[in-house]
């Protein structure tokens, strides 16, 4: 046994002991120690363009043109390249792997109720737990200043996201395994922290209009048959020519068999009505996303997003391995699985219908994987560019304490409490590397622009 533990403590207080010791070896001050990268922006992004969707590619430069904050959120591969030439504590969790500002959410809980937590999983991996904290806290500048913030604000911002992290992950280690995985953020507790916002009430009841039944509504039309039809709004929505109903059928079933047996009996009620690609976000985009629609015994619809998943950028661009079978496990059944795995464990609450569909051979002979969960059911987001230098604040201090509760479903976290510890030095050192790497994303949207000017990239704007 380690000389910095007892066999007299319990497995959380050696775990927060060896935090501690990290302290030596990576001083929380160094964590906002940042190097300048040497790295081909526009190359890394190529890479990715190779396997999306060509006629996409430039809807997804021109999403990524619009502002800084833009080109960030579809830049994960290349912040998991920087990323991973740094040091760190030496723990890693179940890592969100894309946890910006913008990622973060309501949407319904299987009993109806609105909640509040981490909504994109695209990227999960097992990874150090600094790189999501860093990835936070540089979209909480980047958002200040896209907003018109003062630097001195767009500070107090990260610092806030940091030190709710650090004091979350406090309390959450008071508790026992089983207080930490029923914790949860619903909408009164978002109340009392977003006060200040003026926007709470607005943006929660706009999720909660967030229906199968609106959705109906604003993208179908009916056709000659009598029966609803996603309409084309090319090139956002559009029904590919290779896409039939008999084959998704099939592959259907795959999802199927994927699921808990009460939401897959639910399932088996509805019947496939219609198939199309819907461009969604912005790091996504040229991904294949499709939007399913389904109706009921009596006619009521239920619409499905079926998103492809490849490698996350984790892996792939940082080079994050997995540290533990408990960890390996997330990467046993491909990477839709990977997907809804990731998001099970890192969520309070997870959507009953989110299911995969592994190894399935598309029209031109190439193998992907989707992971499928409900469409817009009562899914909101905040409108980022409103919020002030106080909501900012308060909005970060809340996407931190939610980022600690995901980490903290990971064995052995309480590791990241003892290295934490009491002080601010951790939260000053994580906005001091935030400031240094919203520079760097204003340099790399640079770039990104002048790849465009010079023709080596397509950009179509506005859509």
């Amino acid at each position: 046994m380690s000389p910095l533990v007892s066999a007299r403590w319990s497995p959380a207080d050696q775990d927060r002991a060896l935090g501690k010791a990290a302290r030596e070896k990576l001083p929380r001050s160094a964590q906002g120690i940042f190097a300048a990268p040497g790295r081909n922006v526009v190359g890394i992004l190529e890479e990715q363009h190779v396997s999306r969707l060509a006629h996409l590619v430039p809807v997804r430069v021109g999403r990524m043109l619009q502002t800084p904050f833009a080109f960030y959120r579809g830049a994960a591969a290349v912040m998991a390249g920087d990323l991973s030439r740094e040091q760190t504590s030496g723990h890693q969790v179940v890592a969100c792997g894309d946890a910006h500002l913008a990622n973060f959410g309501l949407y319904a809980s299987p009993e109806r109720r609105l909640v509040f937590d981490l909504n994109d999983f695209d990227e999960v991996f097992p990874a150090p737990w600094e790189w999501d904290v860093k990835r936070l806290a540089a979209s909480i500048w980047l958002s200040g200043r896209n907003s018109g913030h003062t630097e001195e604000q767009c500070r107090t911002a990260a610092e806030a996201a940091a030190r709710s992290y650090r004091l979350a992950m406090r309390r959450l280690f008071e508790g026992t395994a089983a207080e930490r995985y029923y914790f949860q953020v619903e909408t009164d507790v978002l109340t009392a922290t977003m006060a200040s916002a003026g926007i709470l009430d607005k943006d929660v009841k706009k999720a909660k209009r967030r229906t199968s039944e609106q959705v109906l509504a604003k993208m179908t039309a009916e056709t000659v048959h009598g029966e609803p039809k996603i309409v084309d709004q090319w090139p956002l929505v559009y029904h590919p020519e290779t896409a039939t109903l008999d084959r998704v059928s099939t592959l259907f079933e795959l999802y199927r068999n994927s699921l808990r047996a009460d939401t897959a009996l639910l399932v088996s009620q509805y019947r496939l009505v219609d198939v199309a690609i819907r461009v969604v976000g912005v790091g996504s985009v040229g991904t294949r996303c499709w939007v399913i629609l389904m109706l009921g015994p009596s006619g009521e619809p239920l619409f499905l997003q079926a998103k492809e998943v490849n490698r996350s950028v984790l892996e792939s661009h940082g080079g994050a391995q997995p540290s533990s079978d408990v960890i390996r496990l997330l990467t046993t059944f491909g990477q839709g699985y990977r997907a809804v795995a990731g998001q099970r464990i890192m969520q309070a609450q997870s959507d009953p219908f989110l299911g995969w569909v592994g190894n399935t051979v598309e029209t031109d002979g190439q193998l992907r994987d989707y992971f499928v969960r409900q469409f817009r059911d009562m899914k909101g987001s905040f409108a980022l560019d409103q919020l002030g230098p106080g909501p900012l604040t308060d909005y970060a201090r809340l996407c931190g304490g939610v980022l600690a509760r995901a980490h903290s479903q990971t064995p052995g976290s309480a590791f990241i409490a003892g290295y934490l510890g009491r002080s601010e030095v951790f939260d000053k050192a994580i906005a001091a590397w935030a400031r240094y790497y919203a520079d760097q994303t204003e340099k790399d949207h640079a770039e990104l622009e002048r790849a465009v000017r010079s023709g080596r990239l397509d950009a179509e704007s506005g859509i």
